[in-house]
């Protein structure tokens, strides 16, 4: 989960703090690919979830920033390392977790635009920055993938369903490929990404 990483913020808890729409740039046309569930190595893409309460910062918070945020909040120490392990270019599945109609989905995709940095005064709190690529066609719901998992032993092991508290969760090529798949892929704009980027 996210939380707060400076005592007197003004922002919701767990809410990404929004950045300034001066440092968006469009982001080219994209498709699904994946990785392994391991950081991959130098100069090759990884893949990501992200979780977050929609009552907190949601996907429609995300797209009124121009798509960018900054994800910070995180305490979980396996969260943390994970964030540490992003680099720009990297592909974040965008998760609203909590309870309700609108959570324990997968809504769209973000791609990290600046790896891990510190924070505030200390030197614990840090964050990466992340914008919006598009939209799922169709969000993808946890039950869902838990029933998915019955069939396919690859679902089975990912962390969402094998750690369902851990808030930042990498992804394996497998995995990736499969739910981008159910989801019907995602858009940036009106067009569907339907090219793998290279």
């Amino acid at each position: 989960m996210l939380s707060l990483t400076r005592p007197l913020s003004v922002r919701p808890r767990f809410a990404p703090k929004p950045l300034s729409l001066q440092t968006t740039r469009r982001l080219p046309l994209l498709t699904y690919q994946a990785t392994s569930n391991k950081p991959m190595a130098k100069g090759k893409k990884s893949y990501w979830l992200l979780k977050t309460e929609p009552s907190e910062w949601s996907w429609d918070d995300q797209r009124a920033n121009g798509g960018v945020s900054q994800w910070d909040g995180v305490r979980n120490r396996q969260a943390v390392n994970n964030l540490k392990s992003m680099r720009p270019g990297d592909l974040c599945f965008f998760y609203h977790s909590g309870s309700g109609t609108a959570s324990r989905r997968i809504i769209g995709v973000v791609r990290v635009t600046k790896p891990w940095y510190l924070i505030g005064d200390g030197d614990i709190d840090g964050a990466v920055d992340v914008k919006e690529v598009g939209e799922l066609q169709k969000h993808v719901e946890l039950k869902e993938i838990k029933k998915a998992a019955e069939k396919e032993a690859e679902l089975k092991g990912f962390a969402l369903i094998k750690q369902p508290r851990l808030s930042v969760v990498p992804v394996s090529e497998w995995v990736w490929e499969q739910l981008c798949e159910m989801g019907g892929g995602f858009s940036e704009g009106n067009e569907l990404a339907d090219a793998k980027e290279e």
